[in-house]
């Protein structure tokens, strides 16, 4: 009656070290660091950097543990966090402006356990510290940017039609084009109604169309704005390497972005900074052109910029057009492959309006270079600019001499993760040093410590032998608990240490029906034995029916909810799976090794 079968006590066996295995990672905790990766695709980070680092931060007589290259990442422990600013300074000026240098944190936890998928839950800027901003996306921006968009649109619809137009002005959140006459202006509008179907085309005089925005497409391309924004935001931030960013939409119009583990702010609005828009325009490659650019002779409606797609040509003086054919919104592919030498390339691949605009730019401008340009923060750098051996249509491969594979895949994540819908401002910053984490750590754990104290104090002293099989699951839960919260990559703060302290009482909510139905079942006469079955298939259906209404309150805070609610919800959840399992199949196989086995039990110490 109250005896497992072998297969139940192995399954608690088997989870009980799983449990182990995937909480003992959260035990090693982090050492403070620096972390170098590559500021632009023309550098990398590899063994020659890691030498440089290491004799400079050797000759400054700075504590270093461990130094380590993790993907494209230098990561450079240290002893103590005092350290850290120094470290960061020296390496700076050893390495030069090619490299970030940022302030982290880094797991302590051996490499064997990661093998298997364990690692350390992830900590929210309450606990670990970082930098919080919450970004404004400028929506004015945004719409004029899409006019000047429509504008080149309307003109390359009317050129296609040769149609004569006098200007194209925006007016508003309008476009306005100045015609002839009456005749040439409904040509006009068929040619721009036939290209241009995403916006109101009327006539406020004879002689001009005006193009305007539906409000449903006013809201769309607000909202695609932000979503762009965010993935640009996702692209960059994880090619800088920067570990467990947090990025979500705010509102309308705003983008929150927190950066665990990083402390230095001036560094990490140097991250968010460098969140850039992409552009196609046309370049003068003639040597003597540039020359004279160089000296000063920079022809009308040109630029000179620099190039740095390759180490082999970083560096090299580009003379561009400042008009901008097509922009990153158009790019919808890029990635590193080889061509038939087995050099590497970058495939391309454009959405059809860029394929049209594409097309008919490559047809006119056949053995001329365009150029791809990056501009961050107001100034404009050349990816690569390629020779235009024919017509191009929807996709193309770019070509760059001397471009190894790293720098291709580089040059890859720029162009898919370059593109901004619209410039963002910072309308809020907060830091959190790693000591106040660490303090709220501690204040955590301690709460939930003794908390647990208090309730095994209880629960040994009212419910006895039934007390201490009640701790051991509640012990059983915790550790289940927090070993799928680091499974799952949980992000742990404030309130789901809050959570843990109410699922530990919600866990032996569930002991406590057990043991009071025990104890009915023996006051009315029952056997031990039975009282002890009873009472658990009685109370189950009780434990079910309140953890699932409990389930379901935890579950619409997890789908409507949005940063530490969300955090809350998922330990809570978890909880309340885990204490299902801890409370009712774990608690009563410790029971059943405690009576199930005696031939006589007289009485309950319960």
């Amino acid at each position: 009656m109250n005896r497992y079968p072998s297969w139940k006590y192995l399954l608690i066996v088997f989870a009980l070290l799983a449990g182990f295995m995937y909480t003992v990672p959260n035990l090693y905790g982090e050492s403070p660091a620096i972390q170098v990766s590559a500021a632009h695709s023309g550098v990398e980070v590899n063994t020659d950097i890691m030498g440089r680092v290491q004799k400079a931060l050797g000759d400054a007589k700075l504590p270093v543990t461990n130094v380590s290259l993790e993907g494209k990442t230098l990561l450079v422990k240290l002893k103590d966090v005092d350290s850290q600013p120094h470290a960061k300074e020296v390496t700076q000026q050893a390495l030069g402006d090619d490299y970030v240098v940022a302030l982290n944190l880094v797991p302590n936890t051996p490499k064997w356990f990661e093998s298997v998928g364990a690692r350390p839950m992830a900590r929210g800027l309450d606990l670990r510290g970082g930098v919080h901003f919450t970004l404004e996306v400028d929506m004015a921006a945004a719409i004029t940017k899409t006019l000047d968009r429509v504008s080149g649109e309307a003109r390359r619809s009317m050129r296609d039609a040769q149609v004569r137009w006098g200007s194209i002005h925006t007016v508003g959140q309008a476009v306005v084009i100045q015609l002839r006459d009456v005749e040439t202006t409904n040509a006009a509008r068929k040619a721009l109604e036939k290209s241009i179907t995403n916006m109101q085309i009327t006539q406020p005089s004879d002689t001009a169309v005006q193009l305007a925005f539906t409000p449903q497409e006013l809201q769309k391309i607000q909202g695609d704005a932000v979503l762009q924004n965010i993935s640009s935001l996702h692209n960059r931030i994880n090619a800088l390497g920067v570990t467990e960013p947090t990025i979500q939409q705010q509102g309308v119009n705003r983008i929150v972005v927190e950066l665990p583990g990083v402390q230095d702010t001036a560094k990490a609005k140097d991250i968010i900074g460098r969140t850039a828009s992409l552009e196609v325009r046309m370049a003068d490659m003639e040597q003597s052109h540039i020359a004279a650019a160089i000296a000063g002779d920079v022809p009308a409606g040109y630029e000179l910029l620099k190039m740095i797609s390759s180490r082999s040509n970083g560096g090299q003086d580009v003379l561009i057009k400042k008009e901008v054919e097509l922009t990153g919104e158009n790019i919808n592919k890029a990635e590193p492959t080889f061509d038939q030498q087995g050099s590497p390339v970058i495939s391309m691949g454009l959405d059809g309006e860029g394929a049209t605009i594409f097309r008919q730019l490559t047809r006119e401008n056949v053995g001329k270079n365009m150029a791809i340009v990056l501009v961050e923060n107001g100034k404009g750098q050349v990816i690569t600019a390629p020779r235009i051996n024919g017509e191009l249509g929807g996709s193309f491969v770019i070509e760059g001499g001397g471009m190894s594979i790293e720098e291709a895949t580089d040059i890859s994540i720029l162009v898919k993760s370059g593109a901004l819908a619209a410039p963002m401002n910072i309308i809020e910053e907060r830091t959190i040093g790693p000591s106040l984490g660490r303090d709220n750590i501690d204040k955590g754990f301690k709460s939930t410590l003794y908390g647990f104290m208090a309730i095994t104090a209880f629960m040994v002293i009212y419910y006895r032998v039934f007390g201490v099989t009640a701790t051991i699951g509640l012990a059983v839960n915790l550790l289940f608990l927090i070993g799928c919260l680091s499974l799952l990559h949980v992000t742990m703060t404030l309130p789901g240490i809050a959570a843990i302290a109410l699922t530990l009482g919600m866990a032996i909510d569930s002991n406590v029906l057990i043991n009071e139905r025990i104890r009915e079942e023996v006051r009315a006469g029952m056997p031990p034995q039975s009282a002890i079955n009873a009472g658990y298939e009685h109370a189950f259906a009780t434990i079910l029916d309140s953890n699932i209404t409990t389930l379901i309150a935890g579950l619409a805070l997890l789908i409507f909810g949005s940063g530490a609610v969300r955090g809350f919800a998922w330990v809570h959840c978890i909880g309340i799976v885990t204490s299902m399992f801890s409370s009712v199949f774990v608690s009563r196989g410790v029971v059943n090794l405690i009576y199930g086995y005696r031939r006589k039990v007289k009485s309950l110490a319960v």
